[in-house]
């Protein structure tokens, strides 16, 4: 075998060795940050922003470290505000991954310089956001549309400038009742502005959904379809709620399947033409819950809450 044959196959064999190394560490290296379950939440504060009756309201969200498990944490001592009252209105289920934005606490016009600090503990870990009135966190509907990925890295425009949040109707009472195992009908009313624009139509061509498949986005921060959509899910509670049709996710599944405004290939879904969405939820357990209603039009958001007695 002459030099240059021989080098050429060491070179072959060493080429062949890498490529069997790398498909056989690259999947290690994917999960290495990648959890089904098992991990904590990282509370967040987000933020704050002034209210027009001279209080100011803390804003919350988590990073829930798990791509599938969705965590039931009571209030209590893994699960509470301190100081004063522990009870706050924070979530007790946990939805998967970033989740800005989630809930708001009202503190007094005279809070001053103090902090109130938001403790969780989950699968073993404590962890804790500290909410203060610093400047530098103030809040504006301009900073939510960019930090949820509405607005390119920062950018803005008269119209996301303009644009105001959805308004949001549970229509009948605000306390319920409900059977296990036996859905109960939840009817919401959304308005909204139309704005900002829509970024993609509701339906799309094969052509179009294979375009996309083949070049993903390429984005230096999150980012997220423009298009007003509604979210139920439960925000307090003992056991499983069913949403029936599905909605699309409150939260950052980026995942190119994934029924989310995060996700590569998600469309916008239709809008009825009177705003009236209408869904079922089914409990597995008796008990107290709080359900969530979230209408998000790509750039801001309202919430609705509803409680439901289920008996069995």
């Amino acid at each position: 075998m002459s030099y240059f044959s021989s080098r050429f196959s060491n070179r072959a064999s060493y080429s062949a060795l890498l490529l069997a190394v790398l498909l056989t560490v690259s999947p290690l290296i994917a999960r290495a940050d990648t959890y089904r379950s098992g991990q904590h939440i990282e509370p967040a504060y987000e933020g704050w922003r002034p209210n027009p009756d001279g209080t100011f309201s803390f804003m919350f969200g988590y990073m829930n470290e798990n791509w599938e498990e969705e965590p039931d944490v009571p209030v209590g001592e893994n699960n509470f505000f301190s100081p004063g009252e522990p009870d706050r209105g924070q979530p007790t289920h946990f939805l998967p991954r970033r989740n800005r934005f989630h809930f708001e606490v009202v503190v007094p016009s005279d809070w001053g310089d103090r902090e109130l600090v938001w403790t969780l503990k989950v699968n073993g870990v404590e962890r804790k956001a500290y909410a203060t009135l610093k400047a530098d966190y103030l809040v504006d509907n301009m900073v939510i549309a960019s930090e949820t990925g509405s607005l390119g890295a920062g950018t803005s425009s008269p119209e996301s400038r303009s644009n105001t949040a959805p308004e949001v109707t549970v229509l009948g009472d605000d306390i319920r009742t409900a059977r296990v195992g036996e859905p109960i009908t939840l009817v919401t009313q959304i308005t909204d502005d139309g704005l900002p624009k829509v970024r993609r139509e509701s339906s799309n061509s094969a052509a179009s959904l294979k375009r996309r498949m083949l070049t993903p986005p390429s984005r230096i921060t999150v980012g997220k379809v423009n298009g007003l959509f509604l979210s139920w899910n439960k925000y307090r509670g003992p056991g499983s709620v069913t949403i029936d049709p599905p909605l699309p996710k409150p939260w950052e599944d980026t995942r190119t399947d994934a029924n989310s405004p995060w996700g590569a290939l998600w469309l916008p879904p239709e809008i009825p033409e009177d705003g009236v969405y209408e869904v079922t939820a089914t409990f597995s357990e008796p008990g107290t819950y709080i359900l969530w209603a979230r209408a998000d039009d790509g750039g801001l958001y309202k919430d609705r809450y509803i409680t439901v007695e289920v008996s069995e």
